[in-house]
């Protein structure tokens, strides 16, 4: 078996059909949302080919400054939805929290991928949660909260302390807080309710990790190498591959999970699996992302085939891409307060050899915000983001400040 078999393999076809149509260069790609996500994922499809529509309720967004074409409306307008999806051949995303009433109205018009029941799973919390451990995966324990005495008896389950989520509409810690006591538990379950959330047990973990998997309607898998992950402020802040050594075992298994998650949800196109590694190097999976992610953003200079080429490649159900590792990397964010003091020193890292550069086309530089990316190239991970973040520093600005 050749090393690229060993990355793509051929499961059941998602319809039971082998010879499902490619939808070749040449077709009009729909992408739901205006972020930097679809942005990339424009570029990709363009380079193939394809052109690109956008729809997006966001003016200026960063995806519609490079497609061909943008439908500015509100995801709730059916009228506007269904002339998006009578405009292209194959609809994907760019982010999960796309209303699913606009999902189910597009579908009725062309493909979807992923589709309707990927995002009704991944949009809640307690649903994601619920349907993985159904199916035997580890996952982060948990524990239903509709009202004070379910938070009750969540605390005399996981203990303290311990994370309430709400159930829907979180990302980058956005949505949670972390309690530390019952009287804690109360203000925030206040604070995030009246919605039902979900109480997490706090992981005492030694490494976060994430794995991107693509799946094709062919039944191809296709699965990247493990990401390690340094978070700051809940919103990632290096990732590197390949992992630390230690963790090398552990990846094997991740990708092993991530083909059975990806088949056992029946996801079209790329997911991405974020898990924690526990202290006794137990792996459990904390939150799913059915597109492309933030720590993939790496594969692009350092895999043969980048996160939204294949992207791309899973939702035509075109041949997968090789997935391999070219050279060890690490992307670091780029996050508003690179701008906090003026416009950053680009020439940092123009200068710096086997360096990338990539900005979203944001204007407003506001702190915490991703305003672009760094991946580095070099002999190991680690030294790759050691480089990314020396770069980074070497970037902040000068001149008057931007925002407070």
């Amino acid at each position: 078996m050749t090393s690229i078999e060993k990355d793509i393999t051929r499961t059941k076809p998602v319809s039971g059909n082998l010879d499902q149509e490619m939808i070749l260069p040449g077709a009009r790609l729909g992408i739901f949302g205006g972020g930097q996500l679809g942005r990339m994922f424009a570029h990709a499809a363009q380079r193939l080919g394809y052109s690109v529509v956008v729809f997006t309720p966001d003016q200026g967004s960063p995806a519609s400054q490079v497609a061909n074409e943008t439908i500015l409306a509100d995801y709730e307008d059916p009228k506007a939805v269904r002339k998006f999806a009578e405009s292209v051949d194959v609809v994907s995303l760019e982010f999960e929290n796309i209303p699913l009433d606009a999902v189910a109205r597009a579908a009725e018009v062309t493909p979807v991928r992923p589709g309707f029941h990927v995002l009704e799973v991944a949009q809640h919390r307690i649903r994601e949660k619920t349907t993985l451990q159904n199916f035997g995966f580890a996952v982060t324990p948990f524990v239903a909260v509709e009202s004070v005495d379910q938070l009750q008896s969540a605390s005399e389950q996981l203990g303290f302390p311990m994370v309430l989520k709400t159930a829907l509409w979180g990302y980058d810690g956005k949505g949670q807080r972390k309690v530390n006591s019952m009287k804690e538990a109360i203000a925030a379950f206040e604070l995030l309710g009246p919605s039902a959330v979900i109480a997490e047990k706090m992981i005492d973990f030694q490494a976060e990790v994430s794995i991107l998997v693509a799946r094709s309607p062919r039944g191809e898998i296709a699965v990247y190498p493990m990401f390690y992950n340094e978070h700051s402020n809940h919103i990632l802040d290096v990732s590197m591959c390949p992992v630390p050594e230690q963790f090398a075992a552990i990846a094997v298994e991740a990708e092993s999970i991530a083909r059975g998650v990806i088949e056992s949800i029946d996801c079209v196109g790329l997911l991405c699996i974020e898990f924690f590694i526990s202290k006794s190097n137990q792996l459990m999976i904390n939150e799913l992302a059915p597109r492309p992610h933030n720590s993939g953003h790496l594969t692009m200079e350092a895999c043969r085939t980048g996160q939204f080429e294949q992207q791309v490649r899973a939702v035509c159900n075109l041949p997968l891409g090789d997935t391999r590792l070219i050279q060890p990397a690490a992307m670091a964010n780029l996050l508003g307060d690179v701008w906090a003091v003026g416009h950053p020193k680009y020439e940092s890292a123009f200068a710096a050899p086997n360096t990338f550069l990539h900005l979203y086309g944001k204007d407003d530089a506001r702190m915490g915000r991703k305003m672009g990316h760094l991946t580095c190239l070099a002999e190991s991970s680690a030294e790759a983001a050691l480089q990314s973040r020396s770069i980074r520093e070497a970037m902040r600005g000068f001149g008057s400040r931007l925002f407070d």
